[in-house]
Formats: structure tokens, C-alpha cells, sequence
């Protein structure tokens, strides 16, 4: 899958559910037909009037998921009106919410909520409530909430119109100011942001078939926003998510600071069985980078919103798996069980390695992933898409079970996603630099025209962080590990590297015939490992 970037702004096994008792039909249904969502429910079975008022409690959201999955998938929904439906990119970024309009300021607390306008990439409608002593009230869609700039729109347009996304702000990087903090829109996609940083990478809230030729985007219904007091320190967002497969219950929990944190839990129905399912999803861009420079001519060294994926396994190994822009889709698959976490790092935080002073890659956030309880066995996949641009997102990264999740039997999982800038996860050695060259001999054997040379390459990374910088001085240097999948290391090197207050090492490998290997390194004291494990693959014609 590759997303356009405008479209991404918008993107134990887990524990099972016991069944709960089937709520009253008419009742979700109403409540359903409330939030204006007689689109996707039997008319018959409406008996509320749109827009009115409802009690709101924590299970609410799942007997709505509950009921929806209950019945056939319908996707379709009102056609946007004729002045809407042909907004281009630039019409579209006119339209503009109001901020002295902006919800949820009323309570005190430092919370503030904008809403999108439906439009351009966006015609799906979302409904939008404000959850407040236990009653959750719609937000009827208003023109005058809406400052549509050079954009004329003709005519009247229906208070039922929704909206297609919310935004929320708060004071992130100074108490006197606020900032946008995380948004909702498109699908299941969302951002937010830590202190001091910039938007790159999305989150969703699941993924379907995304390896495969048709894959299928869940899409979030309805939100309901609980007011916060005066004195909150985190805001939570309730969502009913959709899809021909699934229907869910989520609930986000944004608590802003320097890492940014946002708490999921999430309730799933499967309306059939979910065997490619992508748990706790991120998706981001790779274009440009340090072992790859061949893509494009541009003046910027690296072009990225991510530069590798980091795993925290079961067993407590931690794994650094440099990205790349590959000839040809690669999906990657890391077996694990229980794993403690996972995510899309930019490790690199040095501005001189992109000299992009609008874009500001050095600024964007590594989304962490990290479970709660026990997710049994499964895997992190990694798929890595071509691009000839940095406007799509050709990388994927998330979580799936080893068995599918059966049609009819709910399913609750939690996990928490923090906004990282950099800071270390772990206490070992780390990754720091990727660079691939070609040997000495096999240059020359590629001179000779033997098409050998091309099966063989030499790989240079530096670790750097942790103890290593202690032990630049001593006679002995660690240990290297290293292994490969298929064909051969023909030589390793180690060199203290105090620029990086740590280690250069060099591996040179070769294969036998057009193959691919899965390359791994580390180093070692003794039986104490000194760093994380640096995975890469490599493919020789």
C-alpha cells in the first residue's frame, strides 16, 4: 500500500472477550440512528431522531461496535453536495475551522477541539459528540463554524452534513500557546506530536490485507470526546470503527508532554475471520537514506520520516532494522512471541544530513509501540514499497497474531504508542550509521568483467551509545557476532570510532548465486551483549 501524503493526514494471545449478553436492538439501533448513522443500519430499525442527546457510559461504544458487526457491512453513505464534491487540494485548504469557535475550552480545561470539513480526499462523514456528565451530545455540522477563505461554496448546506475529521490542541511547547496535538482524519489514520516536533509518520487503527492486491481500510464512524476539567492532564477519545471484516470499539487516552503518549484499547467484533490483520499499525516514509543514494539527484543527503524499525522481542533482545527503498516490494517478517514492543524510529536527529529547512526531517517522531499483557505468538511484519518521490508512504510496520481471530468472538487488546525524538529505549550500544560499499577485490574482479563482483559487498556499520565509549582505549575491542542466512562472511574488522563515542565494523560477505540474506551483527563482552542487534537483507543478482 502506498498512501499519498496529503491522504495520510487524513493514516497471552490478545485476551478474548466472554460474549456479552446481546443489547436491546431497538436500542443500540436508536442510539446508532442518533449519531446519523442511518446510513449504515436498516432504516426499520431507527427510532430516534438524528442529532438528539444520549446517555453516554463506557460500554456504550461497544454494544454500538457490537450491533454493527451484527449486521451487513454498508460502507455507502450521502454523496457530498454538488459544492463540495469537486474541491480540489487548493480549495479544499481554504476551507479552515474557526479557533475561537473550537470546542471543550468552556470547561477550563487546556484542551481544545477543531473539526474538518468534508471535502477533496475526505467525503466520507464522521460524527462528532461531546460526552459531558454522562450524556454524550452530537455536534450538529455549521457553516459559521467554518472560514471557507477564497473557497465559495453555493447554497445551503445540510446540518447532517458531519464532519470528516477532528484535531485536537493544547498547550504542548509552552503553557501561554497552544498546539496541535493529535488529529483524526482519513480512514483509521492518526498523528500526534511530542514537544518540539514535526508531523511525519501516521498510526491507524488496524490494517487488513495490507500485503496483499485489495487491501481494505477500517474507517472510524463516530467520535465521542469526554469534556475534561480544569486541572486534566490527558483527554480521552472514544471512536466506532467499521470495515467489511471488523466492526470495533476504541478508546484513546493523549496525554501531551515531551513524548507524547497515547493509550488504545480497542473491543473487536470480527464479522469474519481475520487472518491478516494488522495490529497497532504505523506507516511512514522512506525515500532517501544512507545506504541507498541512487534514487534521485536532489541537493538533500536523506529524505525520511523514518530511518529503521526497532523491536523489543519476548526474549528481550533488541533489534535495529535499518529502512530501505527497494527495487521491488519487500515484506519482512520478525517471529516473536509476547513481544514488548515495536515501532518506526528517525534515529537520526542531525540537521546536515537532510538540509531541508521547510520540511524539518530531523524533527520528526519515532512512534513506540508498546503492548499490554501478554499478545502470544505472532510476528512484527516490516513491508517496504518503491517510491521515486518523499510525497507517498511506502512503509508499513505492525503486529500480527499467529492464529486468526475468529468470526463471532470478540477481542480485547491495549497497547500504548509514545512520540519519541531520539531519546534511548534501551541502555546498550545502538545502530548508528548504515553504509554498504564494494570491497577492494571485487571491485577489481568487476573491472574484469567477472559478474561474480556483484554477489559481493561490504558492509559498514557503526554502534555507538551505551558503555562502548568506555572502552575505546582498551587493548582489546568487543567481540563481533555476526551471521548470515545465506552465503558467507568472508571477513569482519573492528575499529574504535570516537567520533560516535563507539565502534566502526566492517563485514564482507558474499553469495554464491542470485539469492537474498538476512545479514544480523552485535557486539559482545564475554557473554554480555554490549548493544542491539543490527538486521539488514541483502539481494544479489
Amino acid at each position: 500500500m502506498i498512501c499519498a501524503k496529503g491522504t495520510r493526514f487524513a493514516k497471552d494471545q490478545a485476551d478474548e472477550m466472554t460474549p456479552m449478553d446481546a443489547p436491546s436492538r431497538r436500542v443500540v439501533m436508536s442510539g446508532l440512528a442518533a449519531l446519523g448513522l442511518a446510513a449504515s443500519l436498516p432504516a426499520a430499525a431507527l427510532a430516534q431522531d438524528e442529532g438528539k442527546s444520549l446517555p453516554f457510559e463506557p460500554g456504550v461504544v461497544e454494544r454500538w461496535a457490537q450491533a454493527l458487526a451484527a449486521q451487513p457491512f454498508d460502507g455507502s453513505f450521502p454523496p457530498l453536495p454538488a459544492p463540495l464534491a469537486g474541491l480540489d487540494y487548493d480549495a479544499y485548504r481554504d476551507i479552515r475551522f474557526r479557533k475561537e469557535r473550537a470546542f471543550l475550552g468552556e470547561a477550563g480545561g487546556p484542551f481544545r477541539l477543531q473539526l474538518f470539513h468534508r471535502g477533496f480526499l475526505y467525503p466520507r462523514p464522521v460524527a462528532v459528540s461531546l460526552v459531558r456528565d454522562g450524556i454524550s451530545t452530537p455536534i450538529a455540522y455549521d457553516p459559521a463554524l467554518f472560514d471557507f477563505g477564497r473557497t465559495r461554496i453555493e447554497g445551503t448546506l445540510p446540518r447532517d452534513l458531519n464532519f470528516a475529521g477532528i484535531r485536537i490542541h493544547a498547550p504542548l511547547n509552552r503553557p501561554d500557546r497552544l498546539d496541535e496535538l493529535i488529529v483524526f482524519v482519513g480512514a483509521s489514520y492518526f498523528r500526534f506530536l511530542g514537544q518540539d516536533q514535526l508531523y511525519g509518520l501516521s498510526a491507524r487503527g488496524m490494517a487488513i490485507g495490507t500485503e496483499g492486491d485489495k487491501e481494505e481500510f477500517p474507517f472510524f464512524r463516530a467520535f465521542f470526546i469526554e469534556v475534561p476539567t480544569a486541572g486534566a492532564r490527558a483527554l480521552t477519545i472514544h471512536a466506532l470503527l467499521d470495515s467489511p471484516s471488523v466492526a470495533g470499539a476504541y478508546r484513546f487516552t493523549v496525554e501531551p508532554g515531551r513524548n507524547t503518549t497515547t493509550r488504545v484499547s480497542a473491543v473487536l467484533y470480527p464479522r469474519q475471520d481475520l487472518g491478516s490483520i494488522g495490529l497497532a499499525p504505523l506507516t511512514s516514509m522512506y525515500f532517501i537514506g544512507e545506504t541507498d543514494r541512487g534514487h534521485s539527484d536532489d541537493y538533500r543527503p536523506e529524505l525520511h520520516d523514518s530511518d529503521g524499525l526497532q523491536i523489543a522481542t519476548g526474549s528481550g533482545e533488541w533489534l535495529w532494522r535499518p529502512l530501505d527503498n527497494p527495487q521491488n516490494r519487500r515484506i519482512s517478517t520478525f517471529l516473536d512471541r509476547d513481544p514488548k514492543g515495536f515501532g518506526l524510529m528517525q534515529r537520526d536527529r542531525h540537521f546536515a544530513n537532510y538540509q531541508d529547512l521547510e520540511a524539518g526531517y530531523e524533527r520528526r517522531p519515532g512512534y513506540f509501540v508498546e503492548p499490554e499483557g501478554a499478545w502470544g505468538e505472532g510476528s512484527v511484519v516490516l513491508m517496504e514499497l518503491p517510491t521515486d518521490n518523499e510525497t507517498a508512504d511506502n512503509i508499513v510496520a505492525f503486529w500480527r497474531p499467529k492464529q486468526p481471530y475468529p468470526a463471532g468472538r470478540p477481542v480485547r487488546l491495549a497497547y500504548t504508542i509514545r512520540a519519541h525524538t531520539g531519546e534511548d529505549l534501551h541502555p546498550n550500544g545502538k545502530v548508528l550509521n548504515t553504509f554498504i560499499a564494494e570491497p577492494a577485490a571485487s571491485g577489481a574482479a568487476r573491472k574484469a568483467g567477472d559478474p561474480a563482483a556483484l554477489r559481493s559487498r561490504r558492509f559498514l556499520i557503526d554502534f555507538g551509545g551505551g558503555d562502548l565509549g568506555k572502552g575505546l582505549d582498551e587493548a582489546s575491542p568487543p567481540e563481533i557476532v555476526a551471521s548470515a542466512s545465506q552465503g558467507r562472511i568472508t571477513a569482519t574488522s573492528i575499529v574504535p570510532n570516537p567520533h560516535i563515542g563507539g565502534y566502526r565494523v566492517a563485514l564482507d560477505v558474499r553469495l554464491d548465486g542470485p539469492s537474498t540474506t538476512e545479514l544480523r551483527a552485535y557486539l559482545r563482552k564475554g557473554d554480555q551483549a554490549l548493544t542491539e542487534t543490527w538486521s539488514f537483507p541483502w539481494s544479489a543478482a
